[in-house]
């Protein structure tokens, strides 16, 4: 079997970033070659907030995955989260003029481009555009149009918007570490290729991925995702929470979060007691655990909260019979799944990337905390075989002598990566 591209995931986060580096082994499950992780210090609630930091962290990080791997890194996919992230749904038509000829691949493409050119408010712009179903002449509910016949071709768009600044801020971030941005991908959206699986997704399921500076949601459901969200909570306010509410200072409070923390209060005794170190030479402090758990559910509830507002408001709660799935960091904290449970009445599990992993990989990957690193690289793959699928039909046609070839290649949409890097480009911006 040939040896398929090795592909890196780079997970920019409020937290931590994190590169993975990857490829399909000849049983279809990812391998880890190598990976790096370093603190994210230039990064707030998914918006990069100093460039110079940014790109330290960055390319400390891919430092450590070249040396673990052995592979050098010159290519990402990117993800893109924060809290400027928002989503829409969006019905587009076209009239096709031969309507006697089959549906082809050029008129999708035409149709997704005329997405691209819905009018957005100042400062926003369509990341991506994700059909969800074909209606051809008022025939609902089709996957896949292409070879059939019709007049009028419709579809149920997913419309994901952003700040233009903000991706061009990232894409900036990983240009000065000296790499290349292969694709901008929404991370909800990579963390539910890592998690979720086809049968969650086709039952219906709420991918909820609670990271350091935001939480991100992505509702699937008939193996089409229907709405996503960003609420701009995650771990750090907690532990901002447990800080002020322990009188203790941060380094401890994200330890004593980490170690003893807990969603459940009721779970803890009131004779349970952790001590920390007193500063300069003062006493330690005690802390009764019972306090800390009563802390961190009170801030664990109001982000539940949020997370059910969102699912109501899609207008989805009624359909989602495989319930809640946790991943990212904050999925780790004890008795979570638990208050989840409690707090929204739908089945909860905390969602592992092992599914997708080959056997040996390192213990840590199978981590929540790495469901949206290993998410970019499963689905920086799909994208790659896709395209190169794509090529080869093409130049297959091209042999052929078929003269459409370039008006398919017309057709295709202008990405939003596409339109950043003409930009920098356009204004001579390295």
């Amino acid at each position: 079997m040939e040896s398929l591209e090795i592909i890196v995931g780079l997970d920019i986060g409020t937290t931590k970033i994190a590169a993975i580096v990857g490829k399909r082994n000849e049983y279809g499950k990812i391998e880890i070659l190598g990976s790096g992780k370093t603190e994210s210090i230039g990064v707030k609630r998914g918006v990069v907030s100093n460039i110079e930091n940014t790109v330290q962290s960055i390319r400390s990080a891919i430092n450590e995955a070249e040396q673990k791997s052995g592979v050098e890194i010159k290519y990402v996919n990117v993800g893109i989260a924060g809290q400027h992230i928002k989503s829409l749904q969006h019905r587009g038509s076209i009239i096709r003029k031969s309507y006697d000829e089959e549906i082809s691949q050029n008129d999708i493409d035409t149709l997704n481009n005329n997405m691209y050119n819905l009018n957005m408010s100042p400062g926003e712009e369509i990341i991506d555009v994700i059909p969800q179903e074909y209606i051809i002449d008022n025939e609902q509910g089709i996957r896949q149009p292409i070879g059939m016949l019709g007049n009028s071709l419709e579809a149920n768009f997913h419309i994901i918007i952003g700040q233009t600044t903000a991706a061009k801020n990232i894409y900036k971030c990983v240009k000065k570490a000296d790499l290349e941005v292969v694709d901008l991908l929404l991370e909800p959206i990579a963390s539910a290729e890592a998690v979720l699986g086809e049968e969650e997704k086709e039952a219906g399921v709420v991918l909820v991925d609670i990271g350091g500076g935001t939480t991100d949601i992505a509702i699937f459901q008939d193996g089409i995702i229907r709405h996503t969200a960003v609420i701009p909570f995650g771990g750090d306010i907690i532990t901002e929470d447990v800080k002020e509410g322990c009188t203790i200072i941060r380094k401890h409070a994200e330890e004593l979060k980490v170690k003893f923390g807990s969603a459940l209060a009721s779970e803890n005794r009131e004779e349970e007691i952790v001590a920390i170190p007193g500063l300069r030479g003062r006493p330690p402090k005690e802390i009764s655990l019972k306090n800390l758990a009563n802390i961190v559910q009170a801030r664990m509830e109001e982000i539940i909260e949020h997370i059910y507002y969102e699912i109501k408001n899609s207008g989805y709660e009624k359909k989602l019979i495989a319930g809640i799935v946790l991943t990212g960091g904050g999925a780790q904290l004890k008795h979570i799944a638990q208050l989840t449970e409690f707090i929204t009445g739908m089945d909860t599990r905390i969602g592992y990337p092992n599914e997708h992993l080959a056997k040996d990989v390192p213990e840590e990957m199978a981590s929540p905390m790495y469901a949206t690193g290993v998410g970019l690289v499963i689905e920086g793959l799909e994208r790659y075989i896709k395209e190169k699928e794509k090529e080869k039909s093409e130049s297959k046609k091209e042999k052929k002598g078929e003269k459409d070839i370039s008006e398919k290649r017309k057709a295709k949409p202008i990405s939003f990566l596409k339109r950043i890097q003409d930009w920098f480009e356009k204004d001579g911006i390295g």
